[in-house]
């Protein structure tokens, strides 16, 4: 097992707690606890960029000329609060998909590991390193995984992020809750996952994160002499850059679908005919709109992450 799944990984969608050792339990509370911590410091400071990101895939040109644009109507006309629309239920659903990405990246590692590239391997030998490859396969599968958590989130997500209204009471929905209760009785289960593939074929992208985080990791810890956390810190905010160069267009085209109408007058009604409209309307620039706030918003999402596990993780009693 490679020296970067030893140590804290941070990441766009992951706050890995420390790996706990054998019968010291206390490790996955402590875990835990920061976990908590640090999805509420990456929510803070990313979800401002990702409300202006989302409503700027999901309007044309007419709507808002650009991010500043964006943000300085936002909270002209809603204030703070509008900047954190949305931010509940990422919150809440933060520790499932942390813990789901975590174990399940963890998991395929080790399958992959003794089943496709050593299976070979006797037990009494030592672990064998998992090539790149490795992790850029475990990344799609976790990612596939915590697809069926992150889809309803994401989704709700989306919906109260485009509601535009400062005054409540001509809002259709009125915070999360509501959302999903109305959803589900206009449309069942299937209106809660709408968005699904999307949620999977973007998540499919992982391979980059994954893939490159390991690089970035080899390579920092050999050419230079940073600490392990320093390491970590940087490898994972560069592998959320290429995860976003390499995702984005596709998050675009789930965005436009999660936010569409579940009724008869759905205007897409598969991910092919929601990313010709995106082209239709905006052509080729139309799958890069908004790209400027996710991208900033990537690395010091990441960082004060980071910053946050770490200062739990050492304040919590052992």
């Amino acid at each position: 097992m490679s020296a970067s799944m030893k140590t804290p990984i941070p990441a766009e969608l992951v706050d890995a707690p420390e790996q706990s050792k054998p019968g010291k339990q206390h490790k996955n509370y402590r875990g835990f606890v920061a976990g908590v911590f640090s999805g509420i410091a990456k929510l803070s400071v990313g979800h401002p960029f990702d409300t202006i990101k989302v409503r700027l895939q999901t309007t044309d040109s007419t709507h808002f000329r650009g991010p500043i644009d964006c943000l300085t109507q936002t909270l002209r006309n809603e204030g703070v609060k509008g900047i954190y629309k949305g931010a509940t239920p990422p919150l809440v659903g933060w520790m499932f998909m942390d813990s789901i990405m975590l174990g399940s990246l963890s998991v395929y590692r080790r399958v992959l590991n003794d089943h496709l590239f050593h299976p070979t391997r006797l037990a009494s030998e030592p672990q064998k390193k998992l090539p790149v490859v490795g992790h850029a396969l475990a990344g799609i599968m976790a990612g596939w995984t915590v697809s069926f958590i992150a889809g309803p989130v994401e989704h709700i997500k989306a919906r109260l992020q485009v509601q535009y209204a400062a005054d409540k009471s001509k809002r259709l929905y009125t915070g999360p809750i509501d959302c999903l209760t109305k959803i589900f009785r206009a449309h069942g289960l299937k209106g809660i996952y709408h968005g699904l593939t999307a949620t999977l074929l973007f998540r499919t992208f992982f391979l980059f994160w994954w893939g490159s985080y390991e690089v970035f990791t080899q390579a920092l810890s050999t050419h230079t002499s940073l600490s392990a956390p320093a390491v970590n810190f940087w490898a994972g905010g560069l592998s959320a850059q290429v995860f976003w160069i390499t995702s984005y267009p596709s998050d675009v085209v789930k965005q436009r679908i999660m936010t569409d109408s579940l009724g008869p007058e759905r205007r897409f009604r598969t991910w092919r005919e929601a990313a010709r409209g995106v082209y239709r309307e905006q052509g080729v620039r139309g799958y890069w709109r908004g790209f400027g706030p996710c991208f900033l918003r990537a690395f010091p999402a990441n960082a004060m992450a980071l910053v946050a596990f770490e200062s739990v993780m050492r304040a919590l009693p052992e």
